[in-house]
């Protein structure tokens, strides 16, 4: 059982590794929040149209009353999370967001230890530390004054929502991961595309729509909807640590994709986040 859930989890993680860049891409002519808004739309809209073909499952409890303030609280989070990683990505390069995405675990796992009071073991607790010694240096835009880049902030910003709202869909995670998506993505999405319009930004080309759509199913919609099936048996903290594959990926991708040459803090923050990945991930193996 647990070994199908690190599977779902390392799926969902090499998924999400693909926002990153092709988002870069498409920010050249979709605005930040719209771009949020059409990411998790296409998540929900994917999610339904698998539900109604047939790939729902009758066994799955459905969520109820009593997991209406966590389904509340992840569907605002999800609002404010994506509209801030869009706009950070906006302002730096994808290749750093790529890593800063990492800061996820951070966030997920000291919250899972004060609200949920889930255990963080000693290697854990190393990861966490390289991991943010990382991202303060992803984040120096100036080194000799020490001014942060506002884009890397924003990137931060939103792993920390990511955080909370990890550990809301924990407690959630008993329920259908395809209800869940389906909720997440139309809730988040609609009400991230009326915050658009209401702000002024304008519509897309048609031609972008569908590219944005796909890409929110893909690292949204089933990256999330393999996530909850992970957490039931790894719990909020450890599935997150298996999220450090992903960011990894998306760099190698923004270098590919986006020819994005990386500065000397970006390898010395590289190198210092993969040893941090690689305890958080030992520290799961070991769970």
């Amino acid at each position: 059982m647990k070994s199908k859930a690190v599977l779902c989890a390392v799926l969902a993680a090499a998924l999400y590794a693909i926002n990153s860049p092709f988002s870069k891409i498409l920010l050249e002519d979709i605005q930040p929040t719209m771009m949020a808004g059409l990411l998790y739309t296409g998540a929900g809209l994917g999610m339904l149209i698998i539900h109604l073909a047939g790939g729902g499952r009758g066994s799955e409890e459905r969520l109820s009353r009593k997991e209406l303030p966590y389904t509340i609280g992840m569907v605002l989070l999800d609002i404010a999370a994506p509209i801030l990683m869009m706009s950070g990505l906006k302002l730096t390069n994808a290749a750093n967001a790529s890593l800063l995405n990492n800061f996820e675990i951070v966030a997920t796992s000291l919250i899972a230890l004060i609200v949920f009071r889930e255990g963080i073991s000693p290697r854990l607790w190393g990861a966490i530390i390289l991991i943010t010694l990382s991202s303060m240096l992803l984040s120096l835009e100036d080194a000799s004054a020490f001014e942060f880049s506002l884009g890397s902030v924003l990137v931060l910003l939103a792993c920390t929502c990511w955080g909370l709202e990890n550990n809301c869909t924990r407690m959630i995670s008993s329920c259908d991961p395809q209800e869940i998506v389906i909720v997440k993505g139309f809730g988040s999405g609609i009400a991230s595309l009326c915050i658009a319009l209401a702000v002024g930004e304008p519509l897309p080309r048609i031609a972008s729509i569908p590219p944005a759509l796909l890409l929110g199913f893909a690292s949204y919609g089933m990256s999330v909807f393999l996530y909850v099936r992970a957490q039931r048996d790894l719990g909020a903290a450890r599935t997150s640590a298996y999220y450090a594959v992903a960011p990894f990926i998306g760099a190698a991708l923004s270098a590919l994709l986006l020819n994005e040459e990386p500065g000397l803090f970006f390898a010395a923050a590289f190198i210092i986040m993969a040893f941090g990945a690689a305890l958080a991930t030992m520290d799961t193996m070991r769970a």
